[in-house]
C-alpha cells in the first residue's frame, strides 16, 4: 500500500492559515503594537514583554500589576475588535518571542510591495469557530480601492488552529500539501489584478484562495452557519423568533453555492492521485459534489465538532441533503466513538441505510465511519513551556498570589461553553467553604466574541455580584480577562502555577485546553476538572479527572472543594493517568492515522467500485471442472426465491421446483458441498430437505445452520445463538405491532431468534411514503429502547427491515461453516481468512484446483470470501452499485450458470 508521503494532500477548511492584509506589515512584534480601544472598554496599557530573565527592578506593566482594576472596571462583555493583535493566537512552534536575552527575530517578506511580514498560526488550543455576528467586517472594514496600495501575507486569526496544528505537526512527512479556503475578510472590493498577485503569492504558501462575494458569505456563514448549523450539532433547538431561521432557512442556497465554489476550485486544482480531506461542518456538501466530479478520488471528512442524536438532527429541513453530501466521502472522522455512532444512527433512521460499526453501506458502496481523537503538539507545547520567558512569569504569579489557591479556565463566551454555569458553582463553593474566602481565587479567561447575546449580560452580573460580595482591598475572588490581557508565556505560567483547571462545557469536541494544561502541571501535577459533556471525557484516560454535569451547579462547587483539598498523593496518580493519555493521543498520531485511513478505504473502495464484468460460463466451468472438491454458496433469495410470492402474508416455499431440482443434481455430486444462506426460518427451510437432503442450510442470517449429512453424522440444526439473551423480541413486537396498527398492509413475521416487519408491498404504491417514514420512526424506538440493551442491529430493506442479534451473520455462519472446527465444517476448513493464523494450514488432501463459488448480495461475506484465493464470487446487485465480488450475474441468469454446473457434473 502506497503512503500518503508520496501524494499531494489537499486541505479543504473554510479559513486558510494565512491572509492578505491591506497595509505594510510594519516592523513592530504583535504583542507591541497598539490594540485599538473598544466602544465600551476603557483604554489599557498593553502589557509590556520583559527583557531579561531577572525580575525587573521596577513597577511590572502586566497582568499580575492591574488585574483587580481591569475586572472591576472591565466588563466581560467586550472585548478589542483587533484579535489578530492578540499574542495568543500564535503556534506554540512559531517563536512568537524571543527568550528574555535574544534579540527578537523576524521572517522574511512575503507580501506584495511591504518590507517586512510576520505569520503566525493559531495553536491547538484556540477553537476555530469565530463570531457568529459581524464576522468578517469585524475583522476588516473593505477599502475603497485596494489596487496598488501596499499589502502582505500574515497569519489568518480565524482558520482552524487544531487542524493546522496537526498538518504542521507532520510537515516532514506531508511533503506535498495545498489549503483551499477563504481569506476571512471582505474581498469585494479586491479588483481583479490584485486578486491574481494574492493568489500567486498564496501559492508559495501551499495556498489556493476561494473567492466568495461579501452578501453571499454572510449569509452563508452567519446564518446558516452559526444559526442552524452549530447549534442543531451542539443540541441547541433555539426557541422563537429564532425557529424559523432553524428549522427552513432561506440561507440554504448560499450554504449550497459556497460548497460549490470550493468543489470548483479543488476540480479546477486537482492532480491524478491527490487525496482531498475535507473539514468541518460548513462543508458538508462538498464530498458529494467532488465525488460526482471526481468518481475515483480519495476524499476524507473529519467533523471538528460534535455530532448530535438523530432526535436533534431530524429537525433540521436539510437533513437528507447534508447527510448524503458527507456520504461522497470514502471515510467520514469524528472526535469520539459516540459522536460516529450518532451519525450512523441518524443515518439510518432518516436515510434507511444498513450500517455496521466500521461504517454505511449506501446504494453506491462502502462508507468507512472511524473515530480519530484530535491532540496536541506535545513536542512543541513541551519546548516552549520550558522557554526563560515563560519561567520568568511562573516566578512572578507566584510571588503575585502567594499561597492563593487558583482556579484557572479558558472559554468562548458561548452558552454551550457553560461559562455561566462555572460562575455560579464558583459562587456556590464560596458559599459553602467561607474559610475559602481570601484564598480562592477564580482566573477566567474569555476568547473573543462579538455576538450581542443574553449569557454576555449574564456572566458581567455573576462576576459583578461574587466580586461585590467578597471583595476586599487586597482580594477578589473573580477575574476576568480577555485574550489580549495576556501573552501565551503568560498564559503557560497560570496553566503551571494554577491548582486546578476547570471546564465546564455543555457539549464540546476535543477541549485541547485540557491537555496543555496536563501538560504544564508535570511538576505540580493538580487535579483537572471536566464536564461530562466534552468529547475529551468520553475517552479512558480522562477518566482520572473529576467529572462534573455542569448543571448541577452544587456539584460542581464540591468538585471545586475536592480538587483543591485533593492530596497531592492522589492528584499524582490522576495526573499520570491524564499525562500518558495526551503523550498518546497527540496532533501527529490524529493527521498520520487519519490521512492513512483514507487512502486505505480509498484502495479497498476502488477495488471493490471497480467495473465488474458479467460472469463468462467459459472461465467458470473449466475451473468447476478440474476441481476435486468443491463449495457452493448460493443466497437463496437472490438466486432461487419468488420475489412476487412475499407480497403475500404467510408466504411458505417458493422456489420453483425446477430450480430445486438443479440445486439436488449439485448436491448429490461427490466432489460437491451446497448450501442455501437465507433469511427465513427453519420450518420454511426444512421443506428444501424433503426434496435436496444433500444440501446445507442457514437460517435466519445466521442464527441456525443445518449441517450437511455425512455417513456417520445426519443432518441436524444447530444454533448460533445458544448464548444470546433473546427476550428482547417481545417488546420488539410490542414496538412494531403498535407501528403495523398505523401502517396499512403491513404485517410482523415473528421467527426464532429475529423478526422481520413488512411494511410496503408493491399492491401499496400509494401509501410508500408513508409507510417510510413508519419503519424510520419503529427503527428510531428500537434502537433507543432495545439496541445497546440487547446488542441488537437492524438490516433494512426496501419494503422490509430485519432485526436480529448483533454480530450475527451469513458472514459468521460461513465462518463457523469454513474453520477446522467449527459446527458445520466443510471440505475446506481451515482456508478461510478470518480464522486464526494457526488454524490456516490446509487439511491434506486439499488440492491446488479447490473451488469455492458464492453467489449473491451479501457484501460483507462476498469480500471476505474474496479474500480466499479459489473463490469465484459472484453479485446479483444492481448494477450501479458497487460490490467486492469478482464476477456480476442477473438474479434471473443464476439458474442458467448452475444448469451448466450440474450438467458438467452429469459428464464427468
Amino acid at each position: 500500500m502506497s503512503s500518503f508521503k508520496n501524494q499531494r494532500v489537499i486541505i479543504a477548511s473554510l479559513f486558510l492559515p494565512n491572509t492578505a492584509v491591506i497595509g505594510d506589515s510594519g516592523l513592530a512584534t504583535p504583542e507591541l503594537q497598539p490594540v485599538p480601544p473598544s466602544p465600551h472598554v476603557p483604554t489599557v496599557p498593553t502589557p509590556a514583554r520583559p527583557t531579561h530573565s531577572r525580575k525587573p527592578s521596577g513597577p511590572l506593566n502586566s497582568i499580575v500589576d492591574d488585574l483587580a482594576d481591569r475586572s472591576r472596571a472591565v466588563t466581560p462583555l467586550d472585548t478589542s475588535v483587533n484579535e489578530s493583535l492578540n499574542p495568543l493566537f500564535t503556534r506554540l512552534s512559531d517563536a512568537l518571542s524571543p527568550a528574555p536575552s535574544k534579540p527578537i527575530s523576524r521572517r522574511p517578506s512575503i507580501s506584495g510591495n511591504a518590507s517586512s511580514d510576520h505569520s503566525f498560526a493559531l495553536p491547538s488550543h484556540i477553537p476555530h469557530r469565530i463570531q457568529r455576528k459581524s464576522t468578517r467586517s469585524v475583522r476588516r472594514q473593505p477599502s475603497d480601492s485596494p489596487v496598488g496600495r501596499q499589502w502582505h501575507i500574515d497569519h489568518n486569526p480565524h482558520c482552524n488552529g487544531g487542524l493546522h496544528n496537526a498538518v504542521m505537526s507532520i510537515d516532514s512527512r506531508l511533503r506535498h500539501k495545498l489549503w483551499v479556503g477563504t481569506l476571512g475578510g471582505h474581498t469585494d472590493s479586491f479588483k481583479e489584478p490584485l486578486r491574481r498577485s494574492i493568489d500567486r503569492r498564496m501559492a508559495e504558501h501551499d495556498s489556493l484562495p476561494v473567492w466568495i462575494p461579501d452578501d453571499e458569505f454572510t449569509k452563508y456563514y452567519d446564518e446558516f452557519c452559526h444559526q442552524v448549523l452549530w447549534p442543531a450539532l451542539h443540541y441547541v433547538v433555539p426557541d422563537a423568533p429564532k425557529t424559523k431561521y432553524f428549522y427552513e432557512s432561506s440561507s440554504y442556497k448560499q450554504y449550497v453555492a459556497v460548497n460549490q465554489r470550493f468543489a470548483d476550485a479543488i476540480v479546477d486544482s486537482y492532480r491524478e492521485g491527490d487525496i482531498i480531506w475535507v473539514n468541518d461542518y460548513h462543508l458538508m456538501l462538498l464530498p458529494r459534489l467532488l465525488r460526482e466530479r471526481l468518481p475515483g478520488v480519495a476524499i476524507g471528512f473529519f467533523m471538528h465538532v460534535a455530532f448530535p442524536s438523530s432526535e436533534i438532527f431530524r429537525c433540521l429541513a436539510v437533513r437528507e441533503q447534508l447527510l448524503r453530501g458527507l456520504l461522497g466521502a470514502d471515510l467520514v472522522g469524528f472526535q469520539t466513538a459516540n459522536y460516529a455512532r450518532h451519525f450512523r444512527q441518524t443515518v439510518a433512521r432518516i436515510l434507511s441505510y444498513e450500517t455496521v460499526p466500521k461504517g454505511i453501506q449506501t446504494e453506491e458502496t462502502f462508507v468507512d465511519v472511524a473515530v480519530f481523537p484530535m491532540g496536541i503538539d506535545v513536542k512543541t507545547l513541551t519546548e516552549k513551556k520550558r522557554e526563560p520567558e515563560v519561567q520568568h512569569w511562573v516566578e512572578v504569579l507566584r510571588e503575585r498570589y502567594g499561597d492563593a489557591r487558583l482556579l484557572v479556565g479558558r472559554d468562548k463566551l458561548d452558552e454551550v461553553q457553560g461559562v455561566r454555569h462555572k460562575l455560579l458553582a464558583f459562587e456556590a463553593f464560596l458559599d459553602a467553604h467561607p474559610d475559602f474566602v481570601g484564598k480562592a481565587v477564580l482566573i477566567q479567561v474569555a476568547l473573543h466574541t462579538t455576538e450581542e447575546n443574553e449569557l454576555h449580560s449574564a456572566v458581567s452580573d455573576i462576576v459583578a455580584r461574587i466580586n461585590a460580595r467578597y471583595s476586599t482591598l487586597t482580594y477578589q475572588p473573580v477575574i476576568f480577562l480577555h485574550t489580549e490581557d495576556l501573552s501565551f508565556a503568560q498564559y503557560l505560567g497560570l496553566l503551571t502555577i494554577a491548582d486546578a483547571f476547570l471546564v465546564t462545557s455543555m457539549r464540546e469536541g476535543m477541549a485541547l485546553r485540557t491537555h496543555e494544561f496536563v501538560e504544564c502541571q508535570e511538576r505540580r501535577r493538580r487535579p483537572l476538572i471536566l464536564s461530562e459533556f466534552t468529547g475529551t471525557y468520553s475517552y479512558s484516560g480522562f477518566r482520572s479527572c473529576i467529572a462534573v454535569n455542569p448543571w448541577d451547579t452544587r456539584n460542581t462547587a464540591n468538585a471545586i472543594y475536592q480538587a483543591l483539598t485533593m492530596s497531592d498523593d492522589e492528584a499524582s496518580r490522576r495526573w499520570e493517568d491524564l499525562h500518558n493519555h495526551v503523550i498518546t493521543q497527540t496532533a501527529q498520531a490524529f493527521a498520520t492515522s487519519f490521512l492513512t485511513r483514507v487512502l486505505r478505504t480509498h484502495l479497498e473502495r476502488a477495488q471493490s467500485g471497480a467495473d465488474v464484468a458479467a460472469l463468462d460460463p467459459n472461465v467458470l466451468v473449466p475451473r468447476y471442472r478440474y476441481s476435486s472438491r468443491r463449495l457452493i454458496l448460493l443466497d437463496l433469495e437472490e438466486t432461487l426465491w419468488d420475489h412476487d410470492a412475499i407480497a403475500a402474508r404467510g408466504a411458505e416455499l417458493c422456489v420453483p421446483e425446477n430450480a430445486l431440482q438443479v440445486v439436488k443434481r449439485l448436491s448429490e455430486d461427490s466432489r460437491n458441498e451446497v448450501w442455501l444462506l437465507s433469511g427465513f426460518e427453519r420450518k420454511v427451510l426444512d421443506s428444501i430437505s424433503a426434496i435436496a437432503p444433500q444440501v446445507g442450510l442457514v437460517a435466519e442470517n445466521g442464527c441456525f445452520v443445518k449441517t450437511v449429512p455425512k455417513k456417520n453424522a445426519p443432518a441436524q440444526w444447530i444454533t448460533m445463538v445458544s448464548n444470546v439473551n433473546l427476550t428482547w423480541k417481545q417488546s420488539c413486537l410490542e414496538i412494531l405491532s403498535y407501528f403495523s396498527e398505523r401502517t396499512p398492509g403491513s404485517w410482523v413475521e415473528e421467527r426464532e431468534a429475529s423478526i422481520v416487519w413488512r411494511f410496503w408491498t408493491s399492491a401499496q404504491e400509494k401509501d410508500r411514503l408513508w409507510a417510510r417514514r413508519q419503519a424510520a420512526e419503529a427503527q428510531n424506538h428500537i434502537f433507543d429502547s432495545l439496541g445497546e440493551r440487547f446488542s441488537l442491529r437492524i438490516i433494512p430493506g426496501e419494503t422490509s427491515f430485519l432485526v436480529l442479534p448483533n454480530f450475527i451473520s451469513r458472514s459468521t455462519a460461513v465462518g463457523a461453516i469454513l474453520h477446522p472446527l467449527g459446527p458445520a465444517q466443510s471440505p475446506l476448513a481451515g482456508r478461510a481468512v478470518w480464522v486464526a493464523p494457526e488454524a490456516l494450514e490446509a487439511e491434506p488432501g486439499v488440492s491446488e484446483s479447490d473451488f469455492v463459488l458464492a453467489v449473491g448480495k451479501d457484501e460483507k461475506l462476498l469480500r471476505r470470501l474474496g479474500e480466499l484465493g479459489e473463490a469465484e464470487t459472484v453479485s446479483t446487485g444492481d448494477q450501479g452499485r458497487g460490490t467486492g465480488a469478482k464476477w456480476r450475474v442477473s438474479r434471473e441468469g443464476v439458474r442458467a450458470i448452475l444448469e451448466k454446473l450440474a450438467e458438467e457434473g452429469a459428464y464427468q
